[in-house]
């Protein structure tokens, strides 16, 4: 697979865009001049026509969805207006990019880029239609989160612009402090306030729901793959152990047979609805739930989510980008598109405001966090993990999710189902 690289300094990015503009040379680039040549040419004056004009020619296709095309727009607009590169933008439904991206590059279509969610990763490598790309310093302007996400056998493939994770959504009429830093202090908190529910969260019914409850497994250090110094993740099973165990058996203490706190009874809507009539002072939640509990006229704002195994409870964390197809004939525009024009705070803003999400520029991210619910999502994030694009993901969800369902309901016993949980997902990836 081509390397690409995104160069940063504006020089670079102007002798990139020169070389790209059209020649003779193997690489379809023209040399610029020397002086001596312009000298034998008699071109000693300058062409103020020629010195005004664009810096290059050519043209990129990118894939964006309704939402973000507006401010895409933007960029692409000062982008052609700058170097003379035409950008067509194609309007896609968003559940169809992943699965047409696929399809369409390997035949040499589809864009030069695409927007994109970052779980998508593994499978966009294990296909090579992605392209690997290079921040440099502009790296650290990003949440290290996204940067992570983004991140697959060390190298990074894609520009972050958007971070969402689910949060510890609390109802300040009721419980009007900040969420206590245990799990334990909340419930008391809880049942001290007096609703019918000290706490709710969504277990989706008898499926399970273990990206919901993540925050609290990691909480017991038992993350579900293992990860590299980098961030990036391995595809060896880190929830196995004593670890694993002790969230199995916190699971089974507070399910159906147990305090009750967790039932298969719930799913998302009826653990919503709980919240928003005001049955319960705290619930798990991400931003999409926030216009329900807002409608409902609940006051609401955001916090961590409080640690129940004594370490930091790490949601999992979805990142938004955008991606260069591997089979680009324009990579390096497509990388100066992407680096120098929507790799910027007033880009990175625009992205926001079409389509509010928590920025991932970090100093863009600090800027909208005036809202409290903003600031509070931002926070769980920072705390949190990117959910793993690794291939092997898809084949650990309808085991883990079963595992968990079964241990709540008290159908099973949490060591046994934990470990047969274990044995299952090992022979999935083995074989």
């Amino acid at each position: 697979m081509r390397n690409t690289t995104m160069w940063l300094a504006p020089v670079a990015a102007v002798v990139l865009l020169a070389a790209c503009g059209g020649g003779d040379d193997a690489d379809g680039a023209a040399a610029a001049p020397t002086e001596d040549a312009a000298a034998e040419s008699g071109d000693d004056e300058p062409d103020d026509e020629t010195d005004n004009a664009p810096a290059a020619s050519g043209s990129l296709t990118i894939w964006v969805d309704e939402n973000r095309e507006p401010a895409v727009a933007t960029a692409a607009e000062a982008f052609t207006d700058e170097t003379g590169v035409t950008v067509e933008l194609v309007q896609k439904n968003f559940e169809d990019i992943r699965a047409d991206f696929l399809a369409q590059v390997p035949t040499g279509e589809g864009p030069d880029i695409t927007v994109g969610a970052h779980d998508w990763l593994g499978s966009l490598i294990i296909n090579g239609v992605v392209d690997s790309v290079d921040l440099g310093a502009t790296a650290d302007e990003f949440e290290d989160v996204a940067i992570e996400a983004l991140t697959y056998d060390g190298q990074l493939y894609g520009l972050p612009y958007a971070l969402e994770s689910v949060g510890l959504v609390r109802n300040v009429e009721l419980a009007p402090d900040p969420t206590p830093e245990t799990f334990d202090e909340m419930i008391d908190e809880g049942q001290a306030i007096g609703t019918s529910l000290p706490f709710v969260i969504n277990t989706n019914g008898t499926t399970g729901d273990a990206y919901t409850y993540y925050a609290f497994q990691t909480s017991f250090g038992a993350p579900v793959f293992v990860q590299n110094p980098d961030g990036s993740y391995t595809n060896d099973i880190g929830m196995g152990g004593d670890a694993g165990f002790e969230f199995a058996e916190w699971l089974g203490e507070n399910g159906m047979s147990g305090t009750g706190l967790f039932s298969t009874d719930w799913t998302i809507d009826i653990a919503d609805q709980e919240f928003a009539d005001g049955n319960a002072p705290y619930t798990v939640a991400g931003p999409w739930a926030i216009a329900t509990f807002v409608d409902a006229g609940i006051e609401v704002t955001v916090d961590p989510i409080p640690s129940a195994g004594g370490e930091t409870a790490a949601p999992f964390v979805g990142v938004q980008g955008f991606f260069v197809s591997a089979q680009s004939d324009n990579a390096l525009l497509a990388a100066d598109f992407l680096t120098n024009y929507v790799a910027t705070p007033e880009a990175m803003r625009a992205l926001h405001d079409a389509d509010p999400r928590i920025p991932a520029m970090s100093a863009v991210a600090q800027d909208v966090a005036d809202d409290p619910v903003v600031a509070g999502f931002l926070a769980a994030a920072q705390n949190g993990a990117p959910m793993p694009s690794i291939p092997e993901m898809a084949d650990v969800w309808e085991h883990w999710n079963a595992a968990q369902s079964a241990i709540i309901s008290g159908s099973a016993e949490p060591e046994a189902a934990w470990e047969k949980m274990l044995a299952d997902i090992e022979a999935t990836l083995g074989g």
